[in-house]
């Protein structure tokens, strides 16, 4: 267990090291580096049904990290995560959601609480800010918060693919059950995407994902 800790943390910690390469060393705007890290860490997140059985473990790994990305705000290092021209908490709540859904695998032990929710956020939050900024049409604004229509289907398009694949890979709900799910999900973490501001959607995506599973579950039985 101390070993696979050990290789965890360190995949997390080169992470970050290449974050700050892609900053400081190859001029990359921090907007990207920190998509960069956003992304891998979600991808790498996954490793930790496998190499971690222990959801105590898990919630002190994520704590550290949590600590790690408090002090890089406070005190100005991990420029490639922190150095964006907007505030934003997000960095903050990752770890602590990524807790919350392995907590309801470790309980349940059904891997799809864990990856769906983490795999939409890595993927579908990134996605849509990119394709948004790319192509910024059909601005909208919700308190002072500017979303675009083009970033908005991005995300609810990829989140619907995304939750359509898990569940037809990890559950044995039928397709047209799974996508009406699928379509739940979307709608819903597209929704806490739009309304969410200040790095709140790391936070709120994965947690509408999960309510959404665990709601499912809770009068259906389907897992």
């Amino acid at each position: 267990m101390l070993t696979n800790l050990t290789i965890v943390a360190s995949i997390f910690l080169s992470l970050f090291a290449t974050g700050e390469l892609l900053y400081h060393k190859l001029k990359i705007k921090a907007e990207i580096s920190r998509k960069f890290v956003h992304l891998f860490t979600g991808v790498f997140t996954f490793l930790l049904p496998e190499l971690i059985g222990d959801h105590r473990i898990v919630f002190c790994l994520c704590l550290s990290f949590a600590m790690l990305l408090y002090a890089s705000k406070k005190y100005g290092f991990l420029k490639s995560i922190n150095a964006i021209d907007r505030p934003s908490q997000g960095s903050l709540w990752y770890p602590f959601i990524i807790y919350a859904c392995y907590y309801f695998y470790s309980i349940s032990n059904e891997y799809i609480y864990f990856y769906l929710p983490i795999l939409i956020l890595a993927i579908a939050d990134p996605l849509a800010a990119l394709i948004g900024k790319k192509w910024p049409k059909g601005k909208y604004t919700i308190g002072c918060h500017t979303k675009t229509v083009v970033g908005s289907a991005a995300f609810l398009s990829s989140a619907f693919i995304i939750s359509l694949s898990i569940l037809l890979m990890l559950t044995p709900v039928p397709l047209i059950i799974s996508i009406a799910i699928a379509l739940a999900i979307a709608i819903f973490t597209t929704i806490a995407e739009a309304l969410s501001r200040n790095g709140l959607d790391n936070f709120t995506i994965p947690a509408a994902s999960l309510l959404v599973l665990l709601i499912i579950e809770k009068f259906t039985e389907l897992f």
